[in-house]
């Protein structure tokens, strides 16, 4: 099968196409013919050499496929060979074959292609997980969303959207304001004219956030504290502008904050079986309803990977980014 390598950690340069054998589902696994595979910030960091594989993860990027199921392992329940899916991946997904733990695999939802498929893995089981399944999100609370264009973003605007949550996007450009209200935010911030803190103040009368999902980290995290509500819940997911923070630990004491932090990849499969179970009875539903908006997708050929994450490092980039096999040309 055709793969994509990191030949040594670098820039997008660093990623190659290989030759290499297909896998074989273990015990509890499924082999999946990938159609489309997501890019997502993590296999940049994976590439840059700053987010090793978790032990006995393949070593290729890719987080998230979809595509149909090959051969299913011993105890692999639920999938037979032709289903189309989407999976989480631990690793490999950068590939025309890839093996995942059958708990991490979802029908394709119905009235979405592959591409569309490969879309969702990676940010739905993210928020899923944290925003929903820890922080306890509900109905009626206003939701701060750092970084509101891109994949996380985007999923956590769309999520909290259909819980009847409101989101607030915050946005570096007007065209980034755009995309983050068509999928549901209802007010948006942009953070290079406008001072986070005041607007949060002016949309929420004083009150502040429920809920925050930063990804951004480094000074951000200070603004999520004082944006906060009584009792609010803060979601630190990535720390893409550094990971060092100055904060008024006071506000965490006064206001009673709960400051969370989360990485998916190292989680067992179980956690994560566990946290599919849940998308499948909640939010997949929404999915093939069409109650949940299409995130915007910029498509690459799979031997175009060094591409899609140069275009991904860009500053104007936003939405989500797709990796499409031959198989997944011939089968969109």
């Amino acid at each position: 099968m055709l793969a994509i390598e990191i030949t040594a950690p670098g820039g997008p340069e660093a990623l190659q196409p290989k030759t290499m054998p297909i896998p074989e589902p273990g015990p509890g696994e499924v082999l999946i013919r990938v159609a489309a595979a997501g890019v997502n910030a993590p296999d940049l960091a994976q590439r840059r050499g700053a987010y090793p594989p978790p032990p006995g993860a393949s070593p290729l990027p890719g987080l998230e496929i979809a595509g149909e199921v090959v051969a299913a392992g011993p105890g692999a329940a639920s999938y037979a060979p032709g289903d189309a899916v989407v999976a989480l991946c631990n690793g490999g997904g950068y590939a025309e074959y890839a093996v995942v733990p059958s708990g991490q695999v979802l029908p394709l939802p119905r009235g979405r292609d592959f591409v569309a498929g490969a879309a969702l893995p990676e940010t739905y089981f993210t928020i899923q997980q944290t925003l929903v399944m820890k922080a306890g999100l509900k109905s009626g609370m206003t939701v701060l969303v750092h970084g509101a264009a891109g994949g996380i973003g985007g999923a956590a605007i769309a999520i909290a959207t259909r819980y009847g949550a409101r989101a607030i996007g915050v946005v570096s450009s007007a065209e980034k304001a755009a995309y983050a209200r068509s999928l549901g935010a209802v007010e948006t911030i942009d953070r290079r004219r406008e001072d986070v803190v005041e607007r949060i103040k002016e949309i929420t009368g004083g009150r502040g956030v429920d809920r925050v999902v930063d990804i951004v980290g480094g000074k951000t995290l200070g603004v999520s504290i004082t944006a906060s509500a009584i009792e609010a819940h803060i979601l630190v997911l990535a720390t893409l502008s550094g990971s060092q923070a100055e904060i008024n630990a006071g506000l965490i004491v006064s206001r009673r904050l709960t400051l969370h932090g989360s990485t998916l990849r190292p989680q067992p499969p179980e956690v994560k079986a566990a946290i599919a179970a849940n998308l499948r009875a909640n939010v997949w539903p929404w999915l093939e309803s069409g109650a949940i908006a299409r995130p915007r997708i910029e498509t690459f050929p799979i031997v175009e990977a060094a591409a899609a994450h140069a275009s991904m490092e860009m500053p104007g980039h936003f939405g989500k980014t797709v990796l499409v096999t031959e198989f997944g040309r011939a089968h969109g």
